[in-house]
C-alpha cells in the first residue's frame, strides 16, 4: 500500500511539474517534446486513416452475384472499381451465350469510367464513375444502383454495328445527383475525352458504393452508349463480367468461354481481398514505424537536455529524501506525461488533417480518400504513451549517472 502511495505521489508531482513548464514556458526543452510528438502523432493519424479508407469495401457488386470474371493479367483490385486495367473482349456474343444457359439467373459485362456530366445550364461540371451494362430484365443491382429505371437490354449495340437507336437514359445514384444539382427527368452532358453525349436521367436511387467516409459519385448506362464514348466499340470490351447463377458447374463453362481470365468466386473474392488490403496495412503499419522512430529520437534529446538543466531540483529532492530511484521514476513519468500531452494535441489535429485530406480529395477527385474511426483516438494516445516510456530510458539513465553534489555545486 506504501509502494503504491509513493507511485501514484511521483506520477502526480511528474504532472504537476510538466504542467507548471507548459503553463510558463519555462522550459523549451519540454515544449519541443510536446509538439515533436504532436507531429509525429498528427501525420501517423492522418495516413492511418486513409489507410482505413483505402482498405474500406468499394468493389464493383450486384444482387446475387456469384462470379466476377476479370481478365487474367489482372490483380484482385480488377474486381475494384478501377479505370484503365486489362479488358475483356468479345462482351456482348459472350453475356448472351451466358444468359442462354437455363442455370443462369443473368449475366451482365460492366465497363467502368470516370467521365465528367455537367447539367443542362451549364452550373458545374464533375467527376462522377460511369458503369455501362446491359440491364437485365428482372431490375438487380449493381455499383449500389438500380437498374430498374433503365430499358433491359442493350439496344445500341445493334448486334454488333452500334447504330441501334440510344436510350440516352442514366440513372444516378444521391451523391452524384446531389453533386450535380439534378433530379430525375433532367438533361446531363457526358463527356469522355473529345467526345460528348447527352443523357437524360432516367431515375435517382440511393447508392451503397463508397470510399472512406464519402459516397462515390456513380452514373449507370447501357453498355455500348458507354463503349461509343470511349471507343470501345472495337472489340466490344468491358473491364469484367459479373454472373448470377445457383449452380456450380457454371463455373468451368465460363473458364472455357474466357480461357485467360480468373473466375472468382464470393468466397475467393473475399481471400483475394486479403492480399489486395496488404496496401493500406503497410501505410499504417510505415506510418506507426516513422512515428514511433522520431517521436523516441525527438523526445529522448529533449527531455535528456531537460534533465541536464534541471539537475540542481533533482538534487534538491535527493536532499529532501527522495532516493535515486524515486528521481528516475519521477523522470520516466515526466517523459510519459509530456509525450501523451503531445499525443492528445496531436490526435487532434490528426483528425482535422483526415478532414482537410477529404476536402482536398473530394475537390479535385470528387470522392473522400479518409476514414476516422473513434479507434483511432485510443491508438494515437497509446503509442504517444509509448513513445514516452521508450524515450525515458535515456534521461531516467541521466539522473541515476548524475551524482546529487556535483548537482548542488552547479548554480
Amino acid at each position: 500500500m506504501a509502494r503504491r502511495h509513493r507511485l501514484f505521489g511521483v506520477v502526480g508531482l511528474a504532472g504537476r511539474r510538466v504542467l507548471g513548464r507548459l503553463r510558463t514556458t519555462s522550459s523549451k526543452q519540454v515544449l519541443l517534446s510536446v509538439i515533436g510528438v504532436a507531429l509525429a502523432v498528427t501525420l501517423m493519424t492522418t495516413v492511418s486513416g486513409i489507410a482505413l479508407g483505402l482498405g474500406a469495401e468499394n468493389a464493383i457488386q450486384s444482387e446475387g452475384v456469384d462470379y466476377w470474371v476479370v481478365p487474367e493479367a489482372s490483380t484482385a483490385s480488377s474486381v475494384a472499381v478501377s479505370v484503365g486495367s486489362p479488358q475483356l473482349g468479345d462482351t456482348h456474343a459472350i453475356t448472351d451465350r451466358l444468359a442462354r444457359d437455363e442455370r443462369v439467373d443473368y449475366a451482365t459485362p460492366v465497363q467502368t469510367q470516370l467521365v465528367t456530366l455537367a447539367p443542362e445550364d451549364g452550373s458545374t461540371d464533375e467527376y462522377v464513375l460511369a458503369a455501362g451494362i446491359i440491364p437485365p430484365e428482372e431490375p438487380t443491382s449493381v455499383v449500389g444502383v438500380s437498374t430498374e429505371a433503365l430499358t433491359p437490354g442493350d439496344p445500341h449495340y445493334a448486334n454488333g454495328s452500334y447504330d441501334g437507336p440510344r436510350t440516352g437514359e442514366l440513372v444516378l445514384n444521391d451523391a452524384a445527383a446531389e453533386l450535380l444539382g439534378v433530379s430525375a427527368g433532367d438533361e446531363v452532358t457526358a463527356s469522355v475525352g473529345g467526345s460528348r453525349a447527352e443523357f437524360t436521367v432516367a431515375d435517382v436511387h440511393e447508392g451503397s458504393l463508397s470510399s472512406g467516409v464519402g459516397p462515390v459519385p456513380v452514373a449507370l448506362v447501357h453498355l455500348s452508349e458507354l463503349q461509343t464514348m470511349t471507343g470501345s466499340t472495337e472489340g466490344d470490351l468491358a473491364d469484367q463480367l459479373l454472373v448470377s447463377t445457383d449452380s456450380a458447374g457454371v463455373r468451368s463453362d465460363i473458364e472455357a468461354l474466357y480461357p485467360r481470365t480468373s473466375v472468382v468466386t464470393q468466397t475467393g473474392l473475399a481471400v483475394r481481398g486479403a492480399s489486395t488490403s496488404s496496401l493500406p496495412l503497410a501505410m499504417a503499419a510505415v506510418s506507426l514505424v516513422v512515428a514511433v522512430l522520431v517521436g523516441v529520437l525527438f523526445v529522448a534529446t529533449m527531455m535528456g537536455l531537460e534533465v541536464n538543466a534541471d539537475r540542481r531540483n533533482l538534487a534538491v529532492l535527493s536532499a529532501m529524501g527522495y532516493r535515486t530511484s524515486s528521481q528516475m521514476l519521477l523522470v520516466v513519468a515526466e517523459t510519459v506525461v509530456v509525450a501523451t500531452v503531445g499525443g492528445v494535441v496531436g490526435v487532434v489535429a490528426g483528425i482535422g488533417g483526415i478532414y482537410l485530406t477529404n476536402a482536398i480529395t473530394r475537390e479535385l477527385l470528387g470522392v473522400q480518400v479518409a476514414l476516422f474511426d473513434p479507434v483511432l483516438v485510443g491508438y494515437s494516445v497509446a503509442v504517444a504513451a509509448l513513445i514516452g516510456l521508450v524515450s525515458s530510458i535515456y534521461p531516467a539513465w541521466l539522473t541515476w549517472r548524475t551524482p546529487t553534489l556535483e548537482a548542488m555545486s552547479h548554480d
